[in-house]
């Protein structure tokens, strides 16, 4: 069984949103994940994310970009996955836009796991095939069971 099951919801996997900016994408993330999550704060993730990229593009390169942050009220890690509709610039090491995302957030003290979780995200996501099939998907549905080997 692939480990997404285990931090991945059909609500916060989202196929096609529209193209758009760095600072509006982190505001599609924050939003999706603390409309799932009440206990979790919009403003927070969203500062959280940004600050956490102000430290370095968490753009891996292939179109791969894994935006991620601790967050003290998160309960356990929670990903997020979305493909994009166009590719936007991410300031990936390749120079190459983004067009698949996975944000990760892990509670505050979680720092071995966090690095775990970051180091599994990298493996699974530089694998070609795999994201080749993601960028394929037609809908939310679609995603998400790619993304947990269901399909």
């Amino acid at each position: 069984m692939n480990f997404l099951t285990e931090i991945l919801s059909p609500e916060r996997t989202v196929c096609q949103v529209p193209g758009i900016s760095k600072k509006r994408l982190f505001e599609t993330i924050a939003r999706i994940i603390s409309d799932d999550q009440p206990g979790l704060v919009y403003e927070e993730i969203f500062s959280l994310l940004i600050a956490r990229e102000k430290l370095g593009s968490t753009g891996l390169g292939h179109g791969i970009a894994v935006p991620h942050c601790r967050v003290d009220d998160c309960p356990q890690p929670l990903g997020t996955l979305i493909s994009l509709e166009q590719a936007i610039d991410f300031d990936a090491p390749d120079d190459q836009p983004v067009d698949l995302l996975f944000a990760l957030l892990v509670p505050g003290e979680a720092h071995q796991q966090h690095l775990d979780i970051l180091a599994n995200v990298a493996r699974l996501f530089s694998q070609a095939s795999f994201c080749e099939k993601l960028r394929a998907a037609g809908d939310n549905r679609g995603l998400f069971e790619i993304a947990t080997g269901q399909d």
